[in-house]
């Protein structure tokens, strides 16, 4: 994304109303859908699938730390730094740009899913995909940051639920 794509994105959600809910959900509400689906999930995995449990923390907890430290290890700056154009919502956030830990949360959370249930797998990864979008419209990170977040989880997901 370079400044004048940036600019036009920010200028777009933050001067419409409707493109700005529009966003609003997308970028405040799903994280906190999937925030509050996760623990459904491990209550449910708690009750039906005991065996299942310390997978289902474990993989996701696992993954969050790895992209912490990967995030840390690289620090790259954010779109609205290297711009000096503020986000459509105002983050104070310097740096640790890449990989998205929104988007690889809302993928691992996904893949718990799909290791639980095809269908609820499917709803998970468009909400999550949904997320991974916001976090580049709203300015707060660039394409590769999010598609780095969203391909580290799926390969965890994959390995660790499925493969192994």
């Amino acid at each position: 994304m370079n400044r004048k794509i940036f600019e036009w994105n920010v200028r777009l959600f933050s001067e419409n109303k409707a493109a700005h809910r529009v966003l609003f959900f997308l970028y405040h509400i799903l994280p906190i859908v999937m925030l509050v689906a996760y623990p459904a999930l491990l209550v449910y995995a708690l009750i039906y699938m005991r065996g299942a449990l310390p997978r289902l923390i474990a993989v996701p907890l696992g993954m969050f730390v790895g992209v912490t430290v990967i995030r840390v290890l690289i620090d790259e700056e954010r779109p609205y730094e290297r711009y000096g154009i503020p986000p459509v919502y105002p983050k104070d956030t310097k740096g640790k740009s890449f990989p998205s830990r929104h988007t690889a949360c809302a993928f691992i959370i996904a893949m718990a899913f799909w290791y639980v249930s095809t269908p609820l797998g499917i709803a998970a990864t468009v909400i999550a995909a949904l997320i991974e979008l916001s976090r580049i419209l709203a300015g707060a990170h660039y394409i590769h940051d999010v598609l780095c977040g969203m391909a580290i989880a799926i390969v965890t997901g994959v390995m660790f639920f499925f493969l192994l």
